[in-house]
């Protein structure tokens, strides 16, 4: 007991940097990743039939997009009709270098897409990890 009255500043600061490592686990899970990496986001793809979605400006899209992905541009989110009508697939927001996607994932789950995360570092990672990329037709 002596020890702990006489170390309860260290105590004290082991509780909390403990609890500084446990704080993001404790986040994430009880709201879902905001967002993913490549090979999560390949996962999604393949495994549950996410959907992709760029909200790049139709210049930036036009200039080069990760293959499949449906162009929304950020200011168009809401009410846009190529949006999927079905709320419960996990969507994959990108953007050309991620810093316009968590955004735009906090939005759609707004809208009651609770399954919509970023992916980090956009196109950018994408092209990085050799995955597919298409740009618009001239």
């Amino acid at each position: 007991m002596d020890f702990l009255i006489q170390n309860w500043i260290l105590i004290l600061v082991a509780f909390i940097s403990g609890g500084m490592l446990v704080w993001p686990l404790v986040r994430g899970s009880a709201g879902g990743a905001s967002s993913v990496g490549t090979s999560e986001a390949v996962r999604l793809i393949n495994r549950e039939k996410a959907v992709l979605i760029d909200v790049s400006e139709p210049a930036e899209y036009a200039a080069g997009h990760v293959a499949g992905a449906r162009n929304v541009p950020f200011g168009s989110i809401e009410g846009n009709k190529t949006l999927p009508s079905n709320k419960a697939l996990p969507l994959i927001v990108v953007c050309p270098n991620g810093s316009r996607s968590g955004r735009a994932a906090g939005a759609l789950r707004k809208l009651g897409y609770e399954r919509a995360v970023a992916l980090s570092g956009g196109v950018a990672a994408w092209r990085e990890a050799s995955l597919p990329v298409e740009k618009a037709p001239a």
